[in-house]
């Protein structure tokens, strides 16, 4: 299971962190993602933490989000700078299993409920 947390709404250039809570996933030994998905748009990637600590991100969002990790609270974090009003979406907590390969939505077999995240 993975509950998100920590979305809200912020002024354009604010900053916020949002939190993934797993259990029955082991955070150091999976690929933890982030994906978003605003009204009316498909999901996507956003970045992911593969179990060797190998990050990536997407390009709309490099130098400003960072992915981390917490293992002994089994807890992944999103942390945000220099919002955007494009960056209003449902951000939404995904995992798999061993190596990350891409942020393809199809790669990932368990997801959170989401946060919603507004930017205005």
């Amino acid at each position: 299971q993975l509950v998100e947390s920590g979305g809200g709404l912020v002024q354009p250039g604010g900053s916020l962190r949002l939190s993934c809570a797993a259990s029955g996933v082991t955070t150091s030994r999976y690929c933890m993602g982030w994906f978003r998905q605003a009204p009316g748009k498909e999901r996507e990637g956003v970045t992911s933490i593969s179990p060797g600590d190998t990050r990536t991100y997407a390009d709309s969002v490099k130098g400003r989000f960072t992915i981390s990790r917490d293992n002994n609270k089994n807890t992944l974090y999103l942390h945000m700078n220099s919002l955007k009003p494009e960056d209003t979406a449902k951000y939404i907590c995904a995992a798999r299993p061993g190596s990350c390969y891409g942020l393809v939505e199809g790669y990932f077999g368990f997801w959170g409920q989401g946060t919603q995240v507004t930017v205005s």
